[in-house]
């Protein structure tokens, strides 16, 4: 696998290998998954060695008479019967005869009569006294709950202080710390250990679990993730210990390290810091798809009367796309690190009249070699001055018709009783050319762009403050660079647009930047596309694997 590697560092530019193929490729071969793979695949081609006999023991008996039945013995003959009659080499050959008769089951022991009534009583004697080092301020990473009066360990994060000590398991019940009785109260036994330092005693009952694994050797899953909300530990009344929490941002990349609870993993970030919970997907999803009811009850004025609303039912249809976008949950989404690549297309999604067009050209000017768009297509008559493949691909409203059916447009739509649409075949043929195509498109339209086919960079304008719109329109007109006068109903209807896509949609976005001034807008749109082509990516797991 090594081998392969070092070749497509060293491969030729002339074997029509396309660039884009290859980082992926290399990403794939590089990936934890495939290397863990390729190594269960050799350890499975490994042979197995097999016993030539499982008698040994009474072969070297037979031996061992042989020896003694000759007339003559030397010092070698003796030396040979004094090795086969060693206590070592006697408890050897019959551990390989067990071995190779696969004899693997331990003997029975003797039950006694009253084992089971007193099993569950632990002797004085097991209760332990461990010493630990905490720094001053460091969390030590457990987390504890009361069972039948017992402060219990519920729970060790993953490469905490405790975690790499191995001093302490789940399922250990606390009895006192330094000398001073625990009590029942997980919170005052937290703030009790948060404010003690240097050498910690802890008197501990252990439990009768198996021991884990220590920490040195434990396998780590590579499950990255991507949240797509905010999440902050203080304010979250479910969470069992609150200073155990991992705070995180809506796009920080986590890295996973134990999902055994089924309500709260241990993760981290890959920035750094130290591992914490964090709620898992089936619990934030239990909390986020609460869905209020059609009327509120509590809402009711004294003494009126209110019937239930009736609730619709409509199948799922590509026009109503928006209304089912609203009930869309985006909890986590798991992702990969891939080298720099170009990325097949550049989405900018917002309001009308927020300023995408204008980007979009000026990026297309800017570097045309690098960046392309579609041309789309139309059903209406050209116009004497008009020439198709220009501004327009002109079509009969019979064949654009056909291919809607046929799914072959991204989107499209009616308008003074004509159809426009974007092909998705014309994407391909920027693609193919080997630029990054530019799309200014509806927001429903992500859904089927969010692809390895696609591979986009999604970039959402959003509206500045209604103020500030108002100033900056006004200035265009002043300027003189526009004649199409925008009414205060206008204005306001672009920021009330710009912050619904942002509810609706915003797990799809990769950037978001604030258009409040043109010139900025686009310094940071080409700074921030320029990092593709030389850092690291963080991209959707299924474009990769």
């Amino acid at each position: 696998m090594q081998q392969v590697l070092d070749n497509l560092k060293d491969l030729p530019s002339g074997t029509g290998a396309k660039d884009i193929d290859l980082i992926f490729l290399k990403g794939i071969m590089e990936s934890p998954i495939v290397r863990s793979l390729a190594k269960a695949h050799e350890r499975l081609e490994d042979v197995k060695l097999k016993a030539v006999r499982d008698d040994n023991v009474q072969l070297v008996t037979e031996i061992l008479d042989s020896l003694n039945n000759l007339p003559e013995k030397d010092a070698a003959v003796a030396e040979l019967a004094k090795i086969l009659q060693e206590p070592h080499f006697k408890s050897l050959i019959e551990a390989h005869d067990k071995v190779a008769s696969k004899c693997y089951e331990m003997p029975h022991a003797a039950v006694n009569s009253d084992a089971s009534k007193t099993s569950s009583l632990m002797p004085a004697d097991a209760v332990r006294m461990i010493g630990i080092q905490k720094k001053a301020g460091e969390p030590l990473g457990v987390t504890f709950r009361v069972e039948r009066g017992e402060m219990v360990i519920t729970r060790i994060l993953h490469g905490s202080s405790i975690d790499r000590q191995g001093m302490l398991h789940t399922g250990d019940i606390i009895r006192e710390v330094n000398g001073r009785e625990v009590g029942s109260n997980p919170h005052e036994l937290q703030e009790l250990l948060r404010d003690c330092s240097g050498s910690i005693t802890l008197k501990v009952l252990p439990s009768y679990r198996d021991t884990p694994p220590p920490p040195q050797v434990r396998k780590e899953e590579a499950v990255y993730l991507k949240p797509h909300f905010n999440y902050n530990p203080a304010t979250d009344n479910l969470i069992p210990c609150k200073e155990a929490g991992l705070a995180f941002f809506k796009g920080d990349i986590l890295h996973v390290v134990n999902k055994e609870d089924p309500n709260w993993w241990q993760a981290r970030k890959v920035v750094g810091g130290a591992t914490g919970l964090i709620p898992s997907q089936f619990l934030e999803e239990k909390r986020k798809a609460f869905v209020r009811r059609d009327w509120d009850a509590s809402g009711m004025l004294c003494g009126t009367q209110t019937t239930k609303k009736k609730k619709k039912k409509m199948m799922y249809l590509t026009s109503k796309n928006a209304e089912f976008d609203r009930y869309e949950l985006q909890i986590y989404e798991e992702v990969a690190k891939m080298p720099p690549f170009q990325r097949k297309t550049l989405v900018l999604i917002g309001a009308q009249g927020v300023g995408r067009r204008s980007l979009k050209n000026r990026l297309i000017v800017m570097n045309p070699l690098r960046y392309g768009t579609t041309v789309p297509f139309t059903s209406r008559r050209a116009r004497e001055e008009e020439r198709d493949g220009q501004n327009y691909c002109f079509v009969t409203r019979e064949q654009m018709e056909k291919d809607i059916k046929e799914s072959r447009y991204l989107e499209h739509g009616e308008y003074d009783g004509n159809l426009y649409g974007t092909k998705i075949d014309s994407i391909h043929e920027v693609v193919d050319a080997g630029r990054t195509c530019i799309l200014d498109v509806n927001p429903q339209a992500l859904k089927v762009l969010k692809t390895a086919e696609f591979m986009p960079f999604v970039v959402f304008i959003a509206a500045p403050e209604l103020d500030t719109l108002r100033a900056m329109h006004k200035a265009v007109i002043d300027a003189g660079l526009t004649t199409k006068l925008l009414t205060e109903n206008d204005l306001k209807k672009t920021v009330d647009e710009s912050a619904r896509i942002r509810r609706a949609y915003s797990h799809y976005f990769d950037l978001t930047i604030v258009n409040d001034n043109l010139d900025k807008a686009f310094d940071k749109l080409q700074e921030v596309v320029e990092r593709l082509f030389i850092e690291p990516q963080w991209v959707p797991v299924s474009w990769v694997y």
